[in-house]
């Protein structure tokens, strides 16, 4: 039906007049979709923050905040008892001295744009955690907030030094390890952490593969473990370098505290809520699962009984072997690396009291012995099906692999040993000789783990202590 006549003049005179509103209206909106339209695609690529990926990495840094703890509690059953609270604050002094460190300059150095360094270390753009915030850095995690991948990492940064003390303990001065560990944080872990996990890092570039650690924290700890205690020497009193633990179940409770937050250590380091972190977290159980079964089973074999000591330092062995290779291998390989893991820390264990080596806890024995065996059968067992970033395992792969052990073990070795002739340079490195004797917790820390009269200050046991492990082992071999 056609409108009237009056209707009809009225809209031809409009029309004739100027365009209809509506039209101006469309007009208007093509142009401003027209301008808009170049932001809303950048707006479109722009990284968006995944829950699920941002949960799995805080949830994932907590549990390596446990670690540290945990640690302590490991260190601190296997000494005696009269450097327990000191052995354990060791580790514990690397939360407060590394963390606080890790926010002012450490994770800049170690993951910024380092400019026409970048291949060896990070700049000073993210200082004090400038620029650091809740948007995602897309080169680093494209899904979770960059703090959280920072927070993650540093928690990483912390334990490292935290192993080395497992070398030095019950002769070590706090004020020297103190000195030591903020320079050695900085000048040592920041740049192979870099090399290793930054996007700019020569090693990275190589294509070495290290999925959670086994070259920036085990290698990278344990060279600087073996070289202090090289220049420390032998604990004064002792018949030979081994002492009888003086809390079995401090051992084990550490043990579990480690393995419980090594799942988020290795699991997390997928940085995000996928298959590939469930492959993390399963590799983890099973790996060092294998291990503790080996090593228990050597025990069986060469002295008829199975110690607890001998199936938690199994168990870390694992831990630490499949670090390298938690998100490259398939559970099948996982299995094999922790039970050869375990195998070649076992015999390390054994050879170094011969070699009259005073490494007190076996740092090196199990971190390094174990950290560059995983390495290495990475370069053997890994797998593209599992992670396409990753690599299949070859020849030449295995050889980027050596690179990146040897390197990392050599350039830690060096700077380490520089840095502890510079701090012996400042404050004395070890404690005096009457301080071992009476202990380390009275003369560094003020305080006994024990009340007097429930242990001897002067010997290695302490209350109800277990008869030794069967383990031809620094760890659980005699008492002194």
């Amino acid at each position: 039906m056609t409108g009237s006549p009056m209707t009809e003049i009225a809209t031809n005179t409009h029309r004739a007049g100027r365009p209809p509103r509506r039209n101006w209206s469309a007009r208007r909106l093509v142009a401003a979709v027209a301008l808009l339209a170049p932001m809303m695609a950048l707006a479109s690529d722009a990284p968006k923050i995944d829950t699920g990926d941002t949960a799995l990495v805080l949830v994932s840094a907590g549990l390596v905040m446990l670690m540290t703890p945990g640690l302590a509690f490991f260190y601190g059953g296997l000494v005696r008892a009269k450097n327990a609270v000191h052995t354990m604050n060791l580790s514990i002094v690397c939360m407060a001295i590394v963390g606080v460190l890790w926010a002012v300059v450490g994770y800049s150095l170690a993951f910024s744009p380092g400019g026409a360094i970048d291949r060896f270390l990070g700049g000073f753009s993210w200082l004090g955690l400038s620029g650091v915030g809740d948007a995602p850095e897309a080169s680093l995690a494209a899904t979770v907030p960059h703090s959280a991948f920072m927070l993650f990492q540093g928690m990483f940064a912390v334990i490292t030094p935290a192993l080395i003390s497992g070398a030095i303990v019950e002769r070590v001065r706090m004020k020297a390890f103190v000195l030591f560990v903020a320079l050695w944080s900085l000048l040592v872990y920041a740049p192979v952490a870099h090399w290793v996990w930054a996007p700019g890092g020569w090693l990275r570039n190589m294509g070495v593969l290290d999925f959670a650690g086994g070259t920036v924290v085990h290698i990278n700890a344990a060279a600087a473990a073996l070289v202090g205690a090289i220049l420390l020497g032998k604990r004064a009193g002792l018949k030979s370098p081994t002492v009888l633990p003086h809390s079995v179940p401090f051992a084990i409770l550490g043990m579990g505290l480690l393995w419980f937050g090594w799942l988020g250590f290795n699991g997390g380091s997928a940085l995000a809520a996928s298959g590939l972190a469930s492959t993390g977290f399963v590799n983890t159980f099973f790996a060092p699962a294998a291990a503790a079964a080996a090593w228990g089973l050597a025990e069986l074999v060469l002295h008829g009984k199975v110690s607890g000591v001998g199936l938690a330092s199994g168990a870390v062995a694992g831990m630490v072997a499949i670090t390298p290779a938690a998100g490259f291998v398939k559970p099948g390989s996982g299995l094999i690396i922790g039970a050869l893991a375990a195998m070649a820390s076992f015999t390390a264990i054994r050879i170094r009291p011969k070699l009259g080596l005073d490494d007190s806890l076996d740092v090196f024995a199990v971190h390094g012995v174990a950290a560059t065996l995983g390495a290495l059968l990475t370069g053997v067992f890994a797998s593209t099906a599992v992670n396409a970033a990753g690599a299949d395992g070859s020849v030449a792969l295995l050889g980027k692999q050596a690179v990146g052990v040897v390197v990392t073990m050599i350039f830690s070795g060096v700077l380490s040993f520089a840095l502890y002739k510079l701090v012996g340079a400042v404050t004395p490195l070890r404690a005096d000789e009457q301080d071992e004797w009476t202990g380390l917790d009275q003369s560094e820390a003020g305080e006994r783990a024990y009340i007097p009269g429930d242990m001897d200050a002067s010997s290695s046991g302490a209350i109800g202590h277990a008869a030794p492990s069967p383990t031809a082992s620094a760890l659980s071999l005699t008492t002194k």
